[in-house]
């Protein structure tokens, strides 16, 4: 709990460090400077599941979605295997989200259905980082495996600086075209458009019961003016909290800054962690 409230946080990075580039290395050192992360690791860059449950208790979280992904262009290799040793560590604190890549997963459909047997709360695409649409034929039969199986699809939706992506496919406006041909699916902003694209996350999220927004990467204290043509207390009903740890500065800190914005105890008590309740069902069963 963090002051009284569930605490989720949605997106959290904690992969094995031979595994990634560099350029994740001096992201998290840069962004995650704050914060002691690599005392988490042992000497081999494996992270220490005593220590990772024990830095997300003092920061008050109830739940860490811990995120793979599978981009070796850019971020190189989170597998979903190396983030299942924390799980089993403490699974009530720690769940995975899958990830899939068109251009290394076939049949796509299997691979999400593997995943989701490993405990996966959620499927992961990133298409910045992959290099693919969320809009290729080829996801179809993933979007299919998770409608069968109740997941929703967390959705990278904002720039990135890792070298090697490409910022074109960040659009979320071909989620749209998503929605038409699996209107029940359940989807997640994460970054909520960061960059170019706060205006059209905003419209899907306020347009689409089944579309939420998910804050990772996004200073708190610079909402309202990411979505200043919005209504931001109506907006943040569909706001889901998430920091991408280790890339953060605080976990509480972050939450704690989101509460300084004045949104009303009950869109507050949503964003921290009851909206994502809702949306990660496999949660309830923690």
């Amino acid at each position: 709990m963090l002051d009284g409230n569930l605490f989720i946080d949605a997106h959290v990075h904690v992969a094995r460090l031979p595994t990634l580039r560099p350029a994740w290395r001096r992201w998290a050192d840069e962004f995650g400077s704050a914060h002691p992360w690599p005392d988490l690791y042992d000497a081999d860059g494996t992270p220490v599941p005593e220590r990772v449950d024990a830095y997300f208790e003092a920061e008050g979280v109830d739940v860490a979605l811990l995120l793979s992904e599978y981009s070796p262009r850019t971020t190189g290799y989170q597998p979903i295997e190396d983030v299942l040793p924390l799980v089993k560590h403490n699974p009530r604190r720690f769940r995975p989200i899958a990830n899939v890549n068109p251009h290394l997963h076939y049949p796509i459909g299997a691979e999400v259905e593997r995943q989701a047997a490993l405990g996966a709360v959620a499927l992961k695409l990133h298409p910045v980082h992959g290099g693919f649409s969320v809009a290729d034929p080829e996801l179809y039969p993933a979007y299919q495996a998770c409608l069968d199986a109740g997941l929703p699809v967390v959705v990278h939706c904002g720039t990135s600086s890792f070298p090697g992506s490409a910022n074109r496919y960040a659009d979320p406006t071909p989620i749209d075209d998503v929605l038409r041909l699996f209107p029940d699916l359940t989807v997640v902003l994460a970054h909520g458009g960061r960059g170019w694209w706060y205006d059209a996350a905003a419209f899907l999220a306020l347009s689409r019961e089944n579309v939420w927004i998910e804050l990772s990467g996004l200073p708190p204290r610079r909402l309202p003016e990411y979505y200043a043509r919005h209504d931001l207390a109506r907006l943040a009903r569909k706001f889901i909290f998430g920091t991408d740890w280790p890339g953060v500065p605080g976990v509480a800190r972050n939450a704690r800054a989101i509460a300084a914005l004045g949104l009303d105890a009950e869109t507050l008590t949503g964003v921290l962690g009851g909206n994502a309740l809702k949306v990660y069902r496999g949660l309830r069963d923690a």
